[in-house]
């Protein structure tokens, strides 16, 4: 028996338009995340029972597609495997994985807005419902919100593009570069990566950052990583914060991670990270900004500048952490990177004048009581816990 497929771009029905307008409102999550933006709900009895946007790049999962992640949340809402009954809503057309896992769970319907020409298993490639030999059949509707649909990704995938084309910097002769095939290996550290567009400031210098979370946060969060360690030095700390709705900016400073590594000492001053850092935040146009420098003599000067960064932003110390498995953890986030600009900014931060602000200032900052490493997994659950309330208050 053949699936049945109406295009329903026009004359949509009113509940259809208004679950895919709710497919679209956590496909725009996904896309503020940086992943690729598909959402997907669940409906049975007029009632949303699931929701789910992709998540494979924050969950190191490639199952986590929208409809997968909508599945495991209805089965959970209504406490069985089998979602007869219910309507899938999803924004772009199922690949066979997800179709599969439709018909396995029983699904009556499947409601889609854009198609799918590469990998699409509802007709653009192949059409996994209309197999007669399958023992249940799916009624498939699709093109509802197909523009809107389409325009979403359109935008995501332009957005990315002008990042690679930012991205492909020619290197400049007096600088390194580390090969990204010397990151491969970090597995729990795969987010999507910006570049600061300063050509006065940088002349040519490539800096990257991470940018995670809604852009329209309440609360975004700048993190500065230690001098002996780059923006990995912060990996636990992503999901947390983004688990909180909050945004998640860190950089590579000029000379370490996957930046730009000038070979030159003379390079790496104080002056030169703190306008770094203040064109970083001119650009990431940031509301609700906190800001974390690591207590260290590179964290300590650039924290001098964090009353010039924003009106109103906030600024906090912790601790750069000290026990053994940290420092084994600092060694493993050191080794992808180590050449000869880096080394040339570590000399060069070495020689930095340590200011005066060990006791946090009035004004500037204050001090979070925790180390970098407290929301490591492997972390006393106490501390972990007490950090993320505090950085919720």
């Amino acid at each position: 028996m053949a699936a049945a497929v109406t295009e329903a771009a026009e004359g949509a029905r009113a509940e259809d338009v208004a679950g895919m307008q709710a497919a679209l409102d956590l496909a725009s999550k996904a896309y503020a995340c940086g992943e690729v933006p598909v959402g997907a709900v669940v409906v049975r009895n007029g009632q949303v029972v699931g929701r789910g946007f992709n998540q494979p790049i924050g969950s190191h999962d490639a199952s986590a597609h929208a409809e997968i992640q909508a599945i495991r949340d209805a089965g959970r809402a209504i406490g069985n495997y089998r979602l007869t009954d219910c309507t899938m809503y999803v924004t772009l057309e199922p690949c066979a994985m997800c179709a599969g896992a439709i018909m396995n769970a029983r699904f009556t319907r499947v409601v889609y807005g854009a198609s799918e020409p590469k990998t699409g298993a509802a007709g653009s490639v192949i059409d996994l419902f209309s197999n007669a030999t399958l023992n249940h059949h799916t009624t498939v509707e699709a093109g509802v919100l197909a523009q809107s649909c389409s325009e979403l990704l359109g935008r995501f995938f332009a957005d990315r593009r002008a990042v690679n084309q930012q991205q492909a910097t020619p290197l400049r002769a007096d600088a390194l570069r580390t090969p990204a095939v010397a990151f491969e290996a970090l597995k729990d550290f795969d987010y999507p990566r910006h570049r600061l567009d300063a050509p006065d400031l940088l002349q040519g210098l490539r800096l990257e950052y991470i940018d995670m979370g809604p852009r329209e946060a309440a609360k975004t969060w700048l993190l500065i990583h230690p001098a002996h360690g780059w923006s990995a030095s912060w990996r636990h700390w992503i999901e947390p914060l983004l688990a909180l709705g909050y945004r998640v900016v860190i950089p590579d400073l000029i000379g370490f991670g996957r930046s730009d590594k000038p070979k030159k000492e003379t390079v790496h001053t104080p002056e030169f990270q703190s306008a770094v850092l203040r064109a970083l935040v001119s650009a990431i146009d940031a509301a609700g900004l906190r800001v974390v420098f690591c207590n260290d003599t590179m964290g300590l000067n650039l924290a001098q500048t964090a009353e010039a960064l924003k009106p109103g932003a906030g600024a906090w110390l912790i601790a750069v952490a000290s026990d053994n498995r940290s420092r084994e953890a600092l060694s493993v986030d050191a080794l992808p990177y180590v050449d000869q600009g880096h080394a040339a900014a570590m000399r060069a931060v070495r020689r930095w004048p340590k200011p005066a602000i060990d006791v946090p200032s009035r004004v500037i900052l204050s001090s979070l009581p925790y180390q970098l490493y407290d929301l490591d997994p492997q972390a006393d659950a106490q501390r972990r816990t007490a950090l993320i309330s505090a950085l919720a208050s």
